[in-house]
């Protein structure tokens, strides 16, 4: 049997979603196998998530090659991946559980928090992602000046007004759907925009300064600067693929919010596919720590420097 619920009965699409999200009608289609597989998935990644990002937040407070609002920005995503893992994914299992036991109460309370720090938590993310794409890009363009323009302070604010904006509008998503998501709408592609076109600006720069450096072979470039390109080209290439895993953890519940603002009627797929598109999203925050720990090398030795220091006991 597949529970149907009528958009025009509950007033906006989102308002009648979210009504079904904890109704007895969707557990006459929804099996308990399924919400025990969500919940147990949400536990695991909440688990992996958790431990993977606090090796992650060691490791940087021991890294000193980054500059330091540079790091202070990679420190902020990580901080929001691990909450992720405290917070939102256990609110999430805590959701699937309760429709398994019909706990109506406890599942609009577990459903409405995990949705407020995740809209939260993910606007942080998406918000310091792409603050990480321009500060590459300010490195490459302003070259030593640029230490002077971007300062910790000046950072410390910018992360300080994401944090801001980003919980006011998860705070808003229970009594103002419609908003948030439009917001959500708008600000998604323009956080990409700006992504895609810094990602785009540093690696046409550095194609144009490797063809100089080729064009003028007899003219030889000194090692310094030598080192210094390779070592931006890597932290660059660090970046990105940092950029693109988010990318592709977060556009199938994009999807599925424009799914579901615009349908009219909710099926018991259409939950499925949300629940789905949540695991996928949330598994970013997972992610992220083998990306740092596969892609910087100074990060992955102070990864398994802690890890050896927790579980190895010196010999008495």
């Amino acid at each position: 049997m597949i529970s149907t619920t009528n958009s025009t009965e509950g007033g906006t699409q989102t308002e009648a979603y979210q009504v079904l999200l904890c109704s007895p009608s969707l557990m006459a289609g929804l099996q308990q196998k399924q919400s025990i597989a969500f919940s147990a998935v949400n536990i695991f990644l909440s688990i992996t998530a958790f431990l993977g990002n606090s090796f992650i937040l060691v490791a940087l407070s021991k890294e000193t090659s980054l500059h330091p609002p540079s790091k202070l920005l990679y420190r902020c995503l990580a901080t929001t991946d691990l909450l992720v893992g405290l917070v939102s994914q256990p609110l999430a299992a805590t959701y699937w559980m309760s429709l398994v036991y019909e706990e109506w109460s406890l599942c609009r309370y577990a459903k409405d928090a995990a949705l407020i720090s995740s809209y939260a938590l993910c606007g942080v993310s998406l918000w310091t992602l792409t603050a990480i794409s321009v500060d590459r890009l300010l490195a490459l363009l302003l070259g030593i000046r640029n230490r002077q323009i971007v300062t910790l302070k000046r950072t410390c604010i910018i992360t300080a007004t994401f944090w801001i904006l980003s919980v006011a509008a998860g705070s808003f998503y229970i009594s103002h759907h419609r908003i948030v998501i439009w917001c959500t709408i708008i600000f998604v592609p323009s956080c990409s925009v700006i992504s895609i076109a810094s990602y785009t600006k540093i690696f046409r720069t550095l194609r144009h300064h490797q063809a100089r450096v080729q064009d003028h072979v007899q003219q030889q470039p000194s090692q310094t600067t030598a080192l210094n390109m390779a070592r931006y080209r890597k932290a660059a290439n660090s970046a990105l693929w940092v950029q693109l895993a988010l990318a592709v953890c977060y556009v199938p519940k994009f999807i599925t919010l424009l799914m579901i603002n615009y349908r009219k009627t909710y099926s018991l797929h259409v939950v499925v596919i949300d629940g789905i598109a949540c695991i996928i999203l949330y598994s970013n925050s997972t992610l992220n720590p083998f990306l740092y720990c596969w892609r910087v090398r100074e990060v992955r030795k102070a990864v398994k420097q802690t890890i050896r220091q927790a579980f190895c006991f010196p010999r008495s």
